[in-house]
């Protein structure tokens, strides 16, 4: 019996990486490209230290023999993947949107690429189980955008050895948080209201399990309280306009209610809809202040009072924090607060009988 042929590694003709066998090589790059193979490895891992000519050469050298750099393999001489993480709420809000774009922009401008990855509810099961997918996807780091309560309870614990940032969450001082000031925010816009002339402002609060939104109406609560006012019961929302709607008519059937902060703008949108079904005109009888300043916000109707916070500083903080802890090691500091402003619009105005009233001044 004839003995069969061994296999060449290369079919005869053919060139490296084209049609059989390996894959091209940095030493199969550098032959078409007429230089070093160093040269080939400085242009592969992104150093600056080769003239645009020769790059140039180079990346079409290897655009000519379908080179691919290997990153897995650079990840392991160089002891990083270039990757973040992002762990997110599953539930989609506006806020959490705008959040996870400006941390897509700011990972994408280091030159890192992102991994996304959803959890329904916050437990330590869905917690833990997601840093093992993002292991098993092999990232640099985390950035952790879960809004809600779960993520600081002590039964909920991070693992150690992998960078962390959090954002919008309680102070948890053995990672970095970045967080919108959502106290001076909430403050400034029921302190608005009150400047206006107006006894007492309701507050249409979003949902308990959110921290933004607790932060939001404890602030609403103590504004009034330290400037002697009645604290009216809040309603509670889900941040949908909606909801805002639903309790919008609650609050448009009650003559005593002058002024509203909603905790964000769509719900302001519902409240909004539903204070004009019932005959209330905006700022005329109700004066409403929103949260986000969303860009629609200025296309309501009146164009809506709200408290604009900036979704991309927060994302650029983030990433920021997390790349030092990948780079230079070591975590926790004070949290970075992202300062929040009031925006005036056509929405809010002194009550109708603002001049009649026993004002109390703020305290």
């Amino acid at each position: 019996m004839p003995r069969p042929s061994p296999t060449p590694s290369t079919p005869p003709g053919a060139v490296p990486g084209r049609g059989g066998g390996r894959g091209p090589s940095m030493a199969d790059v550098a032959k078409e490209a007429g230089v070093s193979g160093q040269t080939v490895s400085r242009v592969a891992n992104g150093r600056s230290n080769v003239d645009d000519a020769t790059r140039e050469r180079v990346l079409a050298a290897m655009r000519r023999v379908g080179y691919r750099p290997n990153s897995a393999a650079r990840a392991l001489r160089n002891g990083r993947f270039r990757s973040i993480g992002v762990i997110i709420s599953a539930l989609p809000t506006f806020g959490n949107s705008r959040t996870l774009d400006a941390i897509a922009a700011a990972v994408v401008a280091e030159g890192f690429s992102i991994v996304l990855l959803p959890v329904t509810r916050p437990t330590q099961g869905e917690v833990t189980g997601a840093f093992s997918k993002l292991n098993e996807q092999a990232v640099d780091g985390v950035v952790i955008l879960i809004e809600q309560h779960q993520l600081d309870e002590s039964e909920i614990e991070l693992p150690h050895g992998l960078p962390v940032v959090v954002i919008d969450s309680s102070a948890r001082r053995d990672y970095p948080v970045v967080d919108t000031d959502q106290a001076h925010g909430a403050a400034a816009a029921t302190r608005h209201l009150l400047d206006l002339g107006h006894r007492t402002v309701w507050h249409l609060a979003g949902p308990p399990q959110s921290y933004a939104a607790e932060r939001r109406r404890k602030a609403w609560q103590s504004t009034l309280d330290r400037a002697g006012r009645e604290v009216p019961p809040p309603l509670t929302g889900d941040w949908s306009p909606e909801s805002g709607y639903r309790a919008g008519k609650a609050l448009a059937a009650d003559p005593a209610v002058t002024a509203v902060f909603a905790a964000n703008d769509q719900m302001a949108l519902g409240v909004l809809r539903a204070l004009h079904e019932a005959g209330r005109s905006v700022p005329g009888e109700v004066s409403v202040v929103g949260f986000d300043d969303m860009d629609e916000s200025a296309c309501f109707w009146p164009p809506l009072t709200t408290i604009r916070q900036s979704f991309e500083a927060v994302g650029r903080h983030a990433v920021t924090a997390l790349l030092s802890e990948i780079t230079a090691g070591g975590r926790g500091g004070e949290p970075v607060m992202v300062p929040t402003e009031l925006v005036v619009r056509a929405s809010t105005a002194p009550p109708p009988d603002a001049c009649h009233q026993d004002v109390i001044a703020p305290g």
